[in-house]
């Protein structure tokens, strides 16, 4: 009985002091640590990968700028060398007028010239003779004292018009070399345009890989919270304005534009294209404030000061949003979008992309414009 005791009292000593692995369910002081390596390296990892995403977009975001800017500027040459055709068209229409005058002028000093002088030669050009310099028969035989104060009248009058018409000549000549210096430039822009807009193809297509390929680094270091966070959101911007939500079209020219500019949702991105079936951003609100009547250029340079600038919390429906820097050259605003409540916009973004809603903050948001 004794011994019964004894191995007993031994049996419970030895549950004592050596306990099962489970019954302590307190991590140790290893598992700790390993925890804590594991939880400063996937910081570590979500670090790097969320730096390396965020280079990666403002490459994108630099490429998209860049090409913009030189496409607002071919734009901007576009518009400029029109005004140029229109001013040189004129021009010649004025020069027109005035030596069809001048031409009306000469043939009456000649008819007059032709009664006093009568024994002349009429089949020589009589307007030379009047006209010449030198040796001339002005100066041989005096015709401004010949001819009387009312027949004087009439030779300063073609002299007049003649004078006109040598000045409008120039300015003709000047219209025409400035048409011709703009259609270069939009040459020389719609170069410089393809070019940037082929650069930022080419170096689309890998980013957005390396994009997505960081991405999913970073997913995978983020809680599932943070990424049902984040799908939430990019989720509500896409559908905030669905086609099924679209508003009803309000009596403003504002909705007008806006109402139309929604239409055109999923219209593909072309550089300077105005419709119906593409688009570039200064295209667009050209096209959707022509539907409300009012006519403004296909640019962002002169759509920045096509109206009063509204502060963003005095925004309406239709009001032209701008982004890029405000300097004093217009080409410095290199993009354009469309108010449309709740924060948003609608725009054609780039090339590769299609007409879309999106927020309108951005960082390089600069100010709004009311068209009128």
């Amino acid at each position: 009985m004794h011994s019964v005791r004894a191995g007993l009292l031994v049996a419970c000593l030895i549950a004592t002091l050596c306990p099962p692995a489970y019954a302590d369910p307190r991590p140790s002081a290893d598992d700790v640590a390993e925890a804590r390596d594991a939880v400063r390296d996937k910081n570590k990892a979500l670090g790097a990968a969320a730096a390396k995403l965020a280079a990666a977009q403002g490459r994108l975001d630099e490429l998209d700028a860049a090409a913009e800017r030189l496409v607002e500027a071919y734009n901007g040459e576009q518009v400029k060398l029109a005004a140029a055709k229109v001013a040189a068209e004129a021009a010649r229409t004025r020069l027109l007028d005035a030596e069809t005058m001048a031409e009306t002028a000469r043939a009456d000093v000649a008819a007059i010239a032709a009664q006093a002088y009568g024994g002349f030669d009429l089949g020589r050009p009589i307007l030379t003779m009047i006209t010449d310099g030198g040796d001339g028969f002005l100066h041989r035989a005096s015709v401004l004292e010949q001819m009387g104060g009312e027949r004087t009248l009439v030779l300063d009058r073609m002299r007049a018009a003649e004078r006109v018409a040598e000045i409008l000549r120039e300015q003709a000549d000047d219209a025409q070399t400035e048409q011709q210096d703009a259609m270069e430039r939009a040459e020389e822009a719609k170069t410089a345009a393809t070019a940037a807009v082929a650069e930022q193809t080419r170096e689309t297509k890998t980013l957005l890989a390396t994009k997505k390929k960081l991405q999913d680094q970073v997913d995978s270091a983020r809680s599932l919270a943070d990424r049902l966070a984040r799908e939430r959101a990019a989720a509500f911007e896409r559908t905030s304005f669905s086609a099924g939500a679209l508003p009803v079209a309000g009596s403003t020219n504002g909705d007008i534009a806006a109402n139309w500019a929604l239409t055109q949702l999923g219209k593909p991105y072309v550089w300077a294209a105005d419709g119906p079936s593409s688009y570039d951003c200064s295209g667009l609100t050209m096209r959707a404030w022509e539907r409300a009547g009012i006519r403004i250029d296909h640019w962002t340079g002169t759509q920045w000061t096509s109206g009063p600038h509204i502060p963003l919390r005095e925004l309406r429906r239709g009001d032209l949003l701008f982004f890029g820097r405000i300097t004093s050259d217009p080409g410095d605003i290199h993009h354009v979008g469309m108010y449309i409540g709740r924060g948003l916009m609608v725009h054609a973004p780039q090339t590769g992309d299609v007409v879309r809603i999106a927020s309108m903050w951005r960082r390089d948001l600069v100010g709004a414009t009311r068209p009128r």
